[in-house]
């Protein structure tokens, strides 16, 4: 019986309302006109780039480590923004131990996400790492558990969460019910490979690993997709997950992962269908909402589409999203200070749903079946 899902509590907290963080869930907590100390994990994830190209300008926070292996990368991220030899660091526990970083951004493969939060819980550190969450739901569990244990927060950063279109989604449809029920949610996401549109060596040797990305354009792009019919459906877990993966790509960069993907949900009262490619003709990342009056369609990331049975289709501008849940370092520094608790696209909760859908469909691709999901999360 599936009852719990049919019953699935709604959102607890609107993704941008503020609430204080109870003491007990804080690991830190700092006055409102300190800086937030962030300490940067790894440098091979391409986000890195404008994570840092922000973050020195800004005056509401500092960076007071890097942390990564790779000495070539420490160099070249350090010598362009001018950060000291004594904050970079080969050794992540040593970064950790001495820079002493209130909240860390991780830029490590996927993989390494169980690792750094492991290290980061027992200090007292929250941490934000690029999506997905985890590889696996075995490291998923481990790093909800480390979390809880730590009582530190972990929050997910997906570009599309600070879309203002993403927000007007699940305020007029999720909230207002503007289009009725949702009856079918189809997501597109990627853009024409990470080698055509030239991302960095360190950035695609990982990319295409299995065992580091997770997949490839299933766990890359998929994501995305899984993230916000997790939100928008109100945090149910979808009844089965189906997906078909392909490798449509000649270049032999790519042939260890796939690079075409769709997954199908179904939800007692609805279906969702993410469609994640590494074959685009150009970037996309956008989302289609149909209910039982009406659509809603996003365009680019402030703009959205609307129809019902009684208006005509308009196009309109969403609102700008309010501060500090306008961009991730702004929510990440709120969550330190204790401004607000995690919720929504960016949640803990939110994103192991998103990581269980993730891992069925790497086992329905392979093995060819639907992965039917327990009536609880295992």
């Amino acid at each position: 019986m599936r009852f719990s899902r049919l019953c699935a509590l709604p959102v607890m907290l609107a993704w941008c309302g503020r609430t204080t963080v109870p003491a007990a869930a804080a690991a830190t907590s700092i006055p409102p006109t300190d800086k937030v100390k962030i300490g940067v994990i790894g440098l091979v994830h391409g986000h890195v780039y404008g994570f840092l190209e922000d973050a020195v300008r800004r005056t509401d926070v500092e960076i007071v480590g890097l942390a990564e292996p790779r000495e070539e990368l420490l160099r070249r991220y350090g010598e362009r923004h001018k950060f000291p030899e004594s904050i970079r660091f080969k050794d992540l526990d040593q970064m950790l131990d001495t820079a002493r970083p209130q909240a860390a951004a991780v830029f490590t493969d996927t993989l390494e996400h169980r690792r750094v939060v492991q290290a980061c819980a027992p200090r007292g550190i929250h941490v934000m790492m690029e999506k997905p969450l985890a590889t696996t739901m075995e490291h998923a569990r481990a790093i909800e558990k480390a979390a809880r244990e730590g009582r530190i927060h972990v929050v997910v950063n997906y570009e599309t969460t600070w879309y203002p279109n993403t927000q007007a989604a699940y305020q007029l449809v999720s909230k207002q019910g503007r289009i009725g029920p949702i009856r079918k949610i189809v997501a597109h996401d990627g853009h024409q490979g990470p080698k055509e549109i030239g991302m960095p060596r360190e950035f695609m040797e990982w990319l295409t690993d299995p065992v580091r990305n997770g997949g490839g354009a299933l766990f890359d792009f998929g994501c995305y997709g899984a993230n916000l019919a997790t939100y928008l459906m109100g945090e149910q877990r979808p009844l089965s997950v189906t997906a078909v993966t392909q490798k449509l790509k000649s270049d032999p960069v790519y042939e260890r992962v796939d690079d075409e993907a769709t997954i199908v949900l179904t939800y007692p009262t609805a279906q969702v269908i993410i469609q994640a490619s590494w074959n685009w003709p150009f970037n996309r990342k956008d989302i289609e909402i149909y209910g039982e009056q009406g659509q809603y369609l996003t365009v680019e990331r402030d703009m959205y589409r609307m129809r019902t049975l009684h208006a005509a289709e308009t196009l309109n501008k969403a609102e700008p999203i309010a501060a500090p849940m306008q961009d991730s370092i702004s929510y990440l520094a709120a969550v330190v200070r204790g401004e607000v608790l995690p919720s929504g696209p960016s949640s803990l909760k939110v994103n192991m749903i998103a990581t269980e859908i993730l891992d069925a469909a790497r086992r329905s691709a392979e093995h060819g079946v639907t992965i039917p999901l327990p009536d609880v999360m295992p």
